[in-house]
């Protein structure tokens, strides 16, 4: 009887531990990689209206390794082929995951040396009528890692004003004109 009553004890004992073990979940492994514990997401969706059939403006500006035209940066394609799954260009050694006949989305590569902000951007040529359409262009990546509201504020600004930049030179060059040289890039301007 002793011997029933202490293996019953034992196995309640176990059950017990088992449930708190359940209700109470481990605490999370302290970061060693470029994985962010919190992240914070955030969007930047931008537009204009171009002048031109959605088709004649993808033409224009829709090929991966056009952004060094249109943001007036170099760009090679490093891996693979332009315009392919899997392509990769210099810019942040972007890959290209997903497109259609007037889109494509890209992402940059996770990097050991900073936390990675799950970086992806989608370029698209959306047709309005039958002269005219829609680039959009949309940027979404986590901040949490800039210091404060003030410093995510600040390089979402940032971030909008560069790429407010590219969408209207983007119209520029499928309008069929010409883009004016590049602003000036030094210490301290990006």
């Amino acid at each position: 009887m002793l011997i029933r009553n202490l293996a019953s004890g034992a196995v309640a004992m176990l059950l017990s531990a088992g449930v708190a073990a359940a209700q109470t979940p481990p605490a999370a492994p302290a970061s060693t990689g470029p994985a962010v514990a919190s992240p914070t997401y955030t969007s930047i969706p931008l537009e204009i209206t171009v002048n031109r059939p959605a088709a004649d403006v993808w033409k224009r500006i829709g090929k991966f390794c056009d952004i060094g035209e249109w943001l007036q940066i170099p760009c090679t394609i490093t891996s693979g082929k332009d315009g392919e799954f899997g392509a990769v260009r210099s810019v942040a050694g972007e890959v290209l995951v997903g497109k259609t006949d007037l889109s494509y989305t890209y992402t940059q590569t996770v990097r050991n040396d900073r936390p990675y902000n799950l970086y992806h951007g989608t370029l698209e040529a959306r047709p309005l009528t039958a002269t005219t359409s829609k680039i959009v262009y949309t940027i979404f990546f986590d901040n949490s890692m800039l210091a404060d509201e003030a410093a995510r504020a600040t390089d979402k600004e940032r971030r909008t004003a560069t790429f407010t930049r590219a969408l209207q030179n983007m119209k520029t060059l499928a309008e069929g004109g010409t883009l004016p040289p590049p602003p000036t890039r030094g210490r301290g301007q990006d």
